[in-house]
């Protein structure tokens, strides 16, 4: 979901939002179609499903092709767009994005902790998809781990994947670019240029995701039979608990600020109702607009953190990503361990604030902690097949907390309600 956040000429361009064509919206229907087809190819026809494995091989390494120059474009590009935010209009978006990365931080947290209840992944063995690195669950020392974060050769650390060090200087990178004035606008313009190519790319590459599915899907019911069936349905209904966990403490957060948690998951009930079925955040921007200040909420508030929250503020995507890793982890028979979860955390926290814009930015962003912690990613065509049933709740969940972030910058941003024009009178 793109939502642009400049706010003058002088900003620089976010990345246009993609076209929601018939065809992209009836890709997960294709996609569970590539399940149910896989899931017959493999049960009717296991030898052969076993030689499609390449097939989804092949959408796994172009989906790891592009990790590298969208995390840090688009993390350099918002971390620019950020400062800059933040130097025009000061204390509404500073509290935004303390709000949006303390959500995001508990969000990703209850994820983790979903899954140490539940535990998905145990059942489904996803070890055989591919060969595992000798290094991956070894134990590290935290001061090492620390350490590691700083690249001694950024284009090494690049071509070698290491996401965390490229998410640091990332960072770096762009507040430089927030600091260094004009120079700094026509960088940041060349990175919203590759950003918005890289993301036609992801969009080339996610409509291969049916066959990757169908592929995958063959392959994985051949080798396993229903196992692997009921692991994602495992994994399904555990995100939707994670889900009213997450809504619940939001609940908890408006009772704080003074709001009836009820009346107020009442007056947006149109707009959660529309991002449940349609699944998109963007049909849901008008109406939810309106209905904010409807409540009295201020324009300048509502205007400026629903589009930033639309961008960098994603908790139910946020709980997704933790609990799916988490799934992999486990189907790869790996324990999680603290310095493996402290990764998921920090990477997390970090490449969701950079996929906001970036069309199945979900898949991409797991797809970036599945690689900061050196697993193969092969499984992410499998989390695609399930995507649209996990799709609908965690978006419900993303507009219901950029809620609670309106009414939280309202709260505490130092804003007075605006003056209503008075009634001519006669």
């Amino acid at each position: 979901m793109t939502v642009s956040t400049t706010l003058d000429h002088h900003a620089a361009p976010a990345a246009a939002a993609p076209v929601r064509s018939r065809w992209s919206k009836t890709l997960p229907l294709q996609m569970l179609g590539g399940l149910a087809i896989g899931c017959l190819i493999g049960a009717a026809f296991p030898d052969f499903g076993k030689e499609l494995l390449p097939l989804g091989q092949a959408f796994i390494k172009a989906l790891r092709m592009i990790v590298i120059p969208l995390v840090f474009s688009s993390i350099a590009l918002g971390i620019y767009n950020m400062g800059r935010e933040i130097a025009l209009l000061g204390r509404i978006v500073a509290i935004a994005f303390v709000w949006f990365f303390s959500a995001t931080a508990v969000c990703i947290v209850t994820g983790l902790a979903i899954n140490a209840v539940f535990h998905p992944g145990v059942g489904a063995d996803l070890s055989i998809a591919g060969q595992l690195p000798a290094n991956v669950g070894i134990k590290i020392n935290l001061s090492q781990f620390l350490l590691d974060l700083v690249p001694v050769n950024i284009v090494a650390a690049m071509a070698e994947q290491k996401i965390l060090q490229v998410l640091l200087f990332g960072i770096l990178f762009g507040a430089a670019l927030g600091s260094i004035g004009p120079v700094g606008h026509d960088v940041a313009r060349m990175l919203a240029g590759v950003q918005a190519a890289v993301m036609k790319m992801v969009r080339w590459i996610i409509a291969l995701a049916p066959i990757a599915i169908a592929a995958f899907m063959a392959w994985l019911f051949a080798s396993q039979g229903i196992n692997v069936l009921l692991s994602l349905a495992k994994l399904v209904g555990s995100l939707y608990v994670g889900l009213l966990v997450v809504i619940a403490l939001m609940w908890l957060v408006l009772l704080a600020i003074g709001h009836n948690p009820l009346a107020v998951t009442r007056k947006i009930a149109e707009p959660l109702l529309l991002a449940f079925t349609t699944r998109s955040s963007e049909t849901t921007l008008p109406i939810h607009m309106e209905i904010l200040e409807r409540m009295g909420t201020p324009n300048k508030v509502v205007s400026t953190v629903i589009p930033l929250g639309y961008s960098f503020n994603q908790d139910g995507t946020s709980l997704y990503i933790s609990l799916a890793v988490a799934f992999v982890v486990e189907a790869h028979h790996l324990a999680l361990d603290w310095p493996t979860m402290l990764t998921i955390v920090v990477t997390g926290l970090i490449a969701t604030k950079g996929m906001g814009n970036v069309s199945g930015g979900g898949l991409v962003a797991a797809t970036t902690v599945l690689v900061s912690l050196g697993l193969p990613v092969e499984s992410v065509a499998i989390l695609a097949a399930i995507d649209v049933f996990m799709d609908m709740g965690r978006t419900t969940v993303n507009v219901f907390g950029n809620t609670v972030a309106v009414l939280l910058v309202d709260r505490f941003g130092g804003m007075t309600p605006e003056p209503t024009a008075a009634p001519a009178t006669p």
